[in-house]
């Protein structure tokens, strides 16, 4: 199984993933590990990305999730997957592939935001990744006001993990 921690900037998406890897003993993949240099450029000068920026990387994650499903191993990838596009590109129907959004509030992520240090996504880009959001009609939603370590276990129930 391959699943897939999608949300906006902020919504915990590294954090979750990586704790519900290392609870399962799979390896976690962090999305933002994969973009090239001109979209981590973009971001950290405050530019949204387009869907043209998107598309190496998500094919970059695509042929991840792929090679993966292929040898039959699991994972966790941390991905904002914001559109329908681009969660049918990285399932590439795939029934292992399972995504998980983290979804929330717009004022508390951007509280989260503001908070970090050290990331390239600056707070001023929340706003085009909810504008851009689609919301998923088929992935598990996990309300990520709550601590990671009751998000981890939600979604280890869910899919019995």
């Amino acid at each position: 199984m391959i699943l897939v921690i999608m949300g906006v900037s902020g919504s915990g998406k590294s954090t979750v993933g990586q704790n519900l890897a290392a609870e399962l003993g799979w390896p976690f993949y962090d999305g933002d590990d994969f973009h090239p240099p001109a979209n981590v450029e973009k971001m950290a000068n405050g530019i949204a990305l387009t869907d043209a920026d998107r598309a190496d990387w998500l094919a970059a994650l695509a042929h991840l999730i792929r090679d993966l499903s292929q040898d039959g191993r699991s994972g966790v990838l941390a991905c904002s997957a914001l559109k329908q596009a681009y969660r049918e590109t990285l399932r590439q129907n795939m029934p292992d592939v399972q995504f998980v959004y983290l979804k929330g509030d717009y004022d508390l992520i951007l509280k989260r935001l503001q908070a970090r240090q050290g990331h390239y996504m600056r707070p001023e880009l929340l706003k085009s990744q909810f504008e851009t959001l689609e919301e998923p009609g088929q992935a598990l939603v996990v309300d990520l006001a709550q601590p990671a370590a009751e998000m981890v276990r939600q979604i280890r129930q869910a899919f019995s993990l």
